[in-house]
């Protein structure tokens, strides 16, 4: 640890020594200087509200509005968890545009994290076969069922272990998150998840201003950068304030469920222990937090 702080601090006065020569603007030093912030998971809570403070006014001028960046930590004795009710899913993608209001995705280009795919009842779980372009009158269509997904959370996630310089890892309640400011763009995590649940921003994500959620997280909705991996983090701006993901919430047939797989008495441990439930690639033993069941 001694090593790498002796020879960030020296890249860093090197760095410095280079901007004075060549007289750089002062908005040119502080980037420079948010370049060599150190990994969120090793600052200090002084450094942490220095950090915040200074995210916010940026937003603020970019924007026009106030903002707030939470940077609440895990709450003790809690391990999210999600179900999905696949006998109920019409397919009607309204969770899919509630995560990009909440999340601030970019709309041009635009990026989704959830993916809800269309199946043939007859094939069962197909993902060779399926349809997540389908466009039908109504849904649901007759002889098709849905099959949303995102990020499974999984307990052994392969995409955190890629990660060359540790800006994604796993929180103690579960959640998957991404450092986007320690993000290099390597894109290593989405080659080690099976699940196609992360996203490159190969260009600057557009949130329209009337469009933009002020109330974010720094490891999860706040506005994120060009060049940077972002995934689904079960909504943590939200979660950790005891309140359900965006898209539990909008589901108009109540398939979505989301509750702490520590608490016997939370209903998601009700499906667990009750319904007929599996996991998506089982085989692979990535263990998802992310549950398939059959309701009805």
């Amino acid at each position: 640890m001694k090593a790498n702080k002796s020879r960030r601090s020296f890249l860093k006065n090197i760095s410095f020594a280079t901007a004075s020569a060549l007289a750089l603007s002062s908005c040119e030093l502080k980037s420079l200087d948010k370049f060599f912030q150190k990994n969120f998971r090793t600052l200090s809570k002084k450094e942490i509200d220095q950090m915040i403070k200074e995210l916010e006014e940026d937003y603020q001028t970019k924007y026009g509005k106030e903002f707030h960046v939470s940077a609440k930590p895990a709450t003790d004795q809690t391990l999210f968890g999600y179900a999905l009710d696949i006998s109920r899913c019409i397919g009607c993608r309204r969770c899919v545009y509630a995560c990009v209001e909440e999340n601030n995705q970019s709309r041009d280009p635009q990026i989704h994290w959830i993916q809800v795919l269309q199946m043939e009842k007859e094939k069962g779980v197909d993902f060779a076969h399926s349809d997540v372009h389908y466009n039908p009158e109504k849904v649901p269509e007759e002889g098709h069922f849905y099959l949303p997904v995102q990020c499974q959370q999984c307990r052994n996630p392969q995409c955190t272990t890629v990660c060359p310089v540790k800006a994604t890892w796993q929180e103690p309640d579960g959640i998957v998150v991404v450092d986007y400011n320690w993000c290099i763009g390597c894109r290593y995590c989405m080659a080690a998840c099976p699940y196609g649940a992360r996203h490159f921003n190969w260009a600057e994500p557009n949130v329209p201003a009337d469009k933009i959620n002020t109330e974010t997280h720094y490891l999860g909705n706040r506005p994120r950068l060009k060049g940077v991996v972002e995934k689904c983090t079960f909504c943590i701006q939200r979660v950790r304030e005891g309140r359900y993901p965006a898209c539990v919430e909008v589901c108009p047939v109540g398939a979505r469920k989301f509750g702490n797989l520590l608490d016997p008495e939370s209903e998601i441990r009700y499906i667990l222990e009750n319904k007929r439930v599996l996991v998506l690639k089982q085989e692979l033993n990535t263990q998802p937090k992310f549950y398939y069941f059959f309701g009805v």
